[in-house]
C-alpha cells in the first residue's frame, strides 16, 4: 500500500514548488488589488446593442480613462473599472458612451474612497489574525498543541497558495477574496480535523509497538474516500458557479476552486505530516490529547 507520510517530502516539494515563486512575485509585484482597497469606480452597463471591449475601451481613452479594466459581463452587459474619478467626470463617461454606442442602462455605480480601502485591508489581516489564533486555541483544548500549529500552518499553506497564484498570474483581489480566503480556512480546518479525530482514534485501538509513522498513514487511507468525495462536490459546483455565475462572481469563485483544493491536499498531504515531524523533533507532548467523554 503506497504510504503516504513516508514521501512527506515530495509533499513539500510540491507546495514550496508554488509558494517560493508565489512569495517571490508578492515581494516584487504584489497583488492586483481592486478598488475595494485601491479606490476607484465600479460601473456595470447594459447596452441596448452588441458592444465590443475595444468599442467600449475607446471612448473611454477619450475620457482619459485608458487605463480602466473593461469585461464582458453578460449578454450586452459591461464592467468597467476606473481609478478615483469625481462624480462629474463619471457622468461624462456614461453620458459619452451612451453618445458612441447608444442606449444604455446603468446597472451598476459604485465608488470607493482609497481611505476606505486602507481601512478594508487592516480589518481582513486581523480577521485572519484572530481566526488563526481562535483555531490554535480550538485544537490544542480539543486535541493538543502540536497538532494546533501543524493545522494552523496548513492553513497558512492554503492562503499563501491563493496568494501566490493570483500575484503570479496577475488576478484582481478585491473584497469578495477576503470573504473567499476566509471560507477557504474554514473548509481547510474541517478537512484536517477529521484526519485529526481518525488519528486519535487509531492511537487508542494500536499497539504499544505500532510506529505513530503508521497510524497516521493508516488514518489518512481511512479517511481518503470522505475528503476525495467532499472536495469534488464542492469543486463540481464551483466550476459550474464559475462559468454561469456572471462576472462579478469569478474572483470569489476563482479563489474558492484553488483554496478547496489547496485545502484539501494540506490536510492529506500536510498537516499530519508535519505534526509527526513536530512530534519526532519536540518529543514531549504539551499536553495530552484530550478523552471523549
Amino acid at each position: 500500500m503506497f504510504n503516504f507520510v513516508r514521501q512527506r517530502k515530495y509533499w513539500y516539494i510540491i507546495s514550496l514548488l508554488i509558494i517560493i515563486p508565489g512569495i517571490i512575485s508578492l515581494l516584487f509585484r504584489g497583488l492586483n488589488l481592486g478598488i475595494d482597497f485601491t479606490g476607484g469606480s465600479l460601473i456595470e452597463l447594459r447596452f441596448e446593442q452588441v458592444v465590443t471591449v475595444q468599442e467600449v475601451r475607446t471612448v473611454l481613452a477619450e475620457h482619459g480613462l485608458e487605463q480602466s479594466v473593461v469585461q464582458l459581463s453578460g449578454e450586452n452587459q459591461v464592467l468597467i473599472r476606473t481609478g478615483v474619478i469625481t462624480e462629474e467626470r463619471n457622468q461624462a463617461m456614461v453620458a459619452g458612451l451612451k453618445d458612441e454606442l447608444g442606449g444604455l442602462t446603468v446597472l451598476r455605480n459604485d465608488s470607493v474612497g482609497p481611505v476606505i480601502g486602507k481601512e478594508l485591508t487592516q480589518r481582513a489581516i486581523l480577521a485572519l489574525i484572530i481566526a488563526s489564533i481562535a483555531m490554535v486555541v480550538y485544537i490544542t483544548w480539543r486535541f493538543e498543541f502540536k497538532q494546533g500549529l501543524a493545522a494552523v500552518a496548513a492553513l497558512l499553506h492554503d492562503a499563501l497558495v491563493t496568494l501566490s497564484l493570483f500575484s503570479i498570474f496577475w488576478l484582481q483581489v478585491d473584497s469578495a477574496f477576503v470573504a473567499a480566503v476566509l471560507t477557504i480556512l474554514g473548509y481547510s480546518i474541517n478537512a484536517t480535523i477529521v484526519i485529526f479525530d481518525r488519528v486519535r482514534e487509531n492511537i487508542k485501538g494500536a499497539r504499544k509497538t505500532e510506529p505513530l509513522e503508521s497510524i497516521i498513514d493508516r488514518s489518512l487511507w481511512q479517511t481518503l474516500a470522505r475528503s476525495a468525495n467532499t472536495a469534488l462536490t464542492v469543486l463540481f459546483m464551483l466550476v459550474a458557479l464559475y462559468f454561469l455565475g456572471g462576472a462579478t462572481l469569478k474572483t470569489f469563485v476563482l479563489a474558492l476552486i484553488i483554496g478547496v483544493t489547496s485545502g484539501t491536499y494540506s490536510s492529506v498531504f500536510i498537516s499530519s505530516q508535519l505534526w509527526l515531524d513536530l512530534k519526532e523533533r519536540w518529543p514531549k507532548t504539551l499536553r495530552p490529547a484530550r478523552a471523549e467523554t
